[in-house]
């Protein structure tokens, strides 16, 4: 945005369309009594405003933004690019993405589109300039979103199949070379000419499906940039132009994604009631909805990795979100937990899906705050509560940089090659030899691991991505990043060219503590198996290397190996091995087993000015938190011992203060003394406190007293 808000925006998506009576008046005077100060509007219904093929209805909206302004409440307009008309579909089947090559998905839902196809974006095009030139002038409109959660498939469509072949094309220059860089001597797969490549429907080789799939997030953002370049015509420089992002789709490559757009946005959802405990006890699988109190920080640190700057959140849970079949409701307390958490970790927006629910279609069991009766009841109140705090914390908590002790490298083609030569199979799959057997998500259950050991272990993390770390526009310095972030984590970085390899020596050189799971430095920038001693390029500054590894059927028990590390009973290995054979690095961490016993599964040595550690298996929610401990010894300093339930999150201010979020995730009060002085921001009287008394699902917001006069 242009400049930061004056104080965190708070409201829901609003269909006043949907409403199966005419009720504008009344949803708007409860969203004001809310202190709602934003509503997002037009992203979903493309035929409400295009009824038939160049007839458009554009007036139907502006009873809705008037309402708004008149409340003092602004307004996020959408794109309705995502959701085509069905007169589109019949007059061009052909814009229907298609699943397999020649195979389209049948229309009835959503995001069908091929959004590469000319006869699609012209009328894309059309509608887009309709509605923006209607409405950027209008005094309530702040921003607008275009498209909604994009990158949901991969297109096998024969244009983009086309597209992908000039891509290569140009990338590569010849057919020789991309036999090379792709070992296609391998299976008597060698092109002779571009048009001997297979389409991928049955492809085999992991080269290739890397490539396909950056070259499908690549058209993602293409079309977001695209139709952000329209909106930009119309919008005036006081207007934000976003996308909302959810996170684990298949086409999105956000820190890219994002470099077209003014902010990021994302739709963080959750699950609540006991999968918010703290201690977690049950491990619930993540995926589109997270689960676990950690995972909504997680999500916060992973917006805001992808400009590294504050982000906002489009879309979050009001109710049971998930469908008929999933309805578990938040407990009281645990909405205001949420936003303060996404806002402890930069979020300047809250936004709920949706303001009401729906009596129909596909989602009339996902949840708003409004209920099917369409009365305020307990979800209304418990927001409202919320809006009230937002209101009263001002300005106090935008702007916010969030505290990082550690930093954790993210890679999207790590991502996107473990995806296809997973390292894990799917739960129950005995062998890996399809699609079918394997865990697409393998990736993000290393880097999870990782993420919910700190969480656990009390330590603050900073997510990067490897192509923030190095880019062709120069990357980031490593000395300046071991001054910040001097704890460096680095799992799954199996997709890393000589240069981000090199980068990461260079860090450990410059002073930083370099921590190394598994699969890191195992692959090229091609995916291709390294010809290097494991972990490439950095085995002899490790002091480590392994040529074997394994699976795991059972967690493997871990232990101390000497007074460095200290490993707490019951921590295990899980998931893999690699085979550490040392060279000169301390053994820290080793295991109870027969055969696995010969080999170490933590080695640490003095590289440079700094250290790097390997971890030669997936740490479970133990051994990770123990590791984190060691790594950030002084984490626990600042607040002493607090109780299992408790956590901190802290930032520091747009003012230069110290901002100090506090939460009990668990049925228990709990008492909490403070390191020093505070006053509370959502207290009217600003009390100073030196103690906390927190409730069940409680959530305090703290600044230091010495931090000045300001609110």
């Amino acid at each position: 945005m242009s400049s930061r808000p004056e104080r965190v925006l708070f409201g829901a998506a609003y269909y006043h369309e949907y409403q199966p009576s005419p009720r504008l008046e009344t949803d708007l005077d409860l969203m004001a009594a809310a202190n709602f100060s934003v509503i997002r509007v037009g992203e979903s219904v493309w035929t409400t405003w295009e009824p038939e093929d160049g007839v458009f209805d554009l007036e139907w909206l502006l009873p809705v933004l008037d309402g708004a302004h008149a409340r003092g409440i602004s307004v996020i307009l959408g794109t309705p690019t995502y959701a085509a008309p069905p007169w589109l579909a019949r007059k061009y089947p052909e814009i229907a993405g298609d699943v397999q090559t020649g195979i389209s998905t049948p229309w009835g839902g959503r995001q069908e589109i091929d959004y590469t196809h000319p006869a699609f974006l012209f009328h894309a095009e059309r509608v887009i300039r309709k509605i923006v030139a209607r409405y950027a002038d209008h005094p309530a409109v702040i921003g607008f979103q275009v498209d909604n959660e994009p990158g949901i498939m991969l297109f096998h469509n024969r244009g983009v199949f086309q597209r992908f072949v000039d891509d290569l094309r140009h990338t590569y220059g010849t057919v020789e070379s991309l036999n090379e860089a792709w070992g296609l001597v391998y299976w008597s797969h060698k092109l002779s000419t571009w048009a001997d490549l297979w389409t991928p429907d049955g492809n085999y080789q992991p080269q290739y499906d890397l490539a396909w799939r950056t070259f499908q997030a690549k058209l993602t953002t293409e079309f977001i940039a695209w139709q952000a370049g329209i909106v930009r015509e119309y919008a005036s420089e006081e207007q934000f132009v976003t996308t909302c992002i959810a996170y684990d789709r298949a086409g999105v490559d956000d820190s890219n994604l994002t470099k077209g757009l003014d902010i990021t946005a994302g739709n963080p959802y959750y699950a609540m009631q006991d999968a918010l405990a703290v201690p977690l006890t049950e491990t619930a699988p993540q995926g589109w909805t997270t689960s676990g109190a950690w995972s909504l920080f997680q999500s916060g640190d992973r917006m805001y990795s992808s400009k590294q700057a504050p982000f906002l959140v489009t879309e979050t849970n009001a109710g049971a979100i998930g469908g008929p079949a999933v309805n578990f409701p938040a407990y009281d307390g645990q909405w205001r937990q949420a936003a303060w958490a996404f806002i402890a970790r930069g979020a300047e927006l809250i936004e709920y899906w949706h303001w009401h629910t729906n009596h129909f279609g596909t989602e009339t069991y996902w949840i708003g705050i409004l209920p099917h009766d369409q009365q305020p009841g307990r979800v209304y109140s418990q927001l409202a509560e919320l809006g009230a705090e937002l209101a009263e914390a001002g300005d106090a908590v935008v702007g916010l940089r969030p505290d990082a002790q550690v930093g954790l490298v993210y890679s999207s083609r790590s991502k996107w090659g473990l995806a296809f030569q997973s390292t894990f199979p799917a739960e129950g799959a005995t062998s890996v030899s399809g699609a079918g057997d394997m865990d697409e998500r393998s990736y993000q259950r290393i880097f999870e691991a990782y993420y919910r050991g700190a969480f656990e272990a009390g330590v603050s993390a900073r997510i990067l991505h490897d192509d923030q770390l190095v880019s062709s526009s120069g990357g980031l310095d490593p000395a300046t990043v071991v001054a910040e972030l001097p704890v460096l984590l680095v799992p799954g970085l199996l997709i890393a060219d000589d240069e981000l390899l090199t980068w990461l020596r260079s860090y450990a050189e410059a002073g930083g503590h370099l921590v190394l799971g598994i699969r890191t430095g195992y692959g090229d920038e091609e995916g291709r198996a390294r010809t290097e001693v494991k972990p490439a390029l950095l085995a002899d500054a490790a002091g480590v290397s392994y040529q074997e590894f394994s699976n795991l059927n059972h967690p493997l028990p871990v232990a101390s190996a000497g007074d460095d590390l200290t490993v707490s009973a019951g921590s295990h290995g899980t998931r893999w091995v690699d085979c550490l054979v040392t060279d000169g690095a301390t053994v820290l961490a080793e295991y109870d087993h027969p055969h696995f016993g010969r080999f170490p599964a933590v080695v640490t040595t003095q590289h440079g000015a700094g250290r790097i550690t390997t971890v030669g298996t997936v740490p479970d929610q133990s051994l990770a938190r123990d590791l984190v401990r060691w790594l950030v010894p002084e984490a626990a300093v600042e607040w002493g011992a607090l109780p299992d339930s408790v956590t901190v999150s802290s930032a520091t201010t747009s003012e230069g203060g110290r901002l100090h979020v506090v939460h009990n995730w668990s049925w228990d009060p709990q008492v909490v003394g403070t390191p020093v002085s505070m006053r509370d921001v959502l207290d009217p009287d600003r009390t100073q406190l030196e103690q906390l008394d927190l409730g069940p699902w409680d959530v305090r917001v703290l600044l230091e007293a010495t931090a000045g006069p300001g609110r």
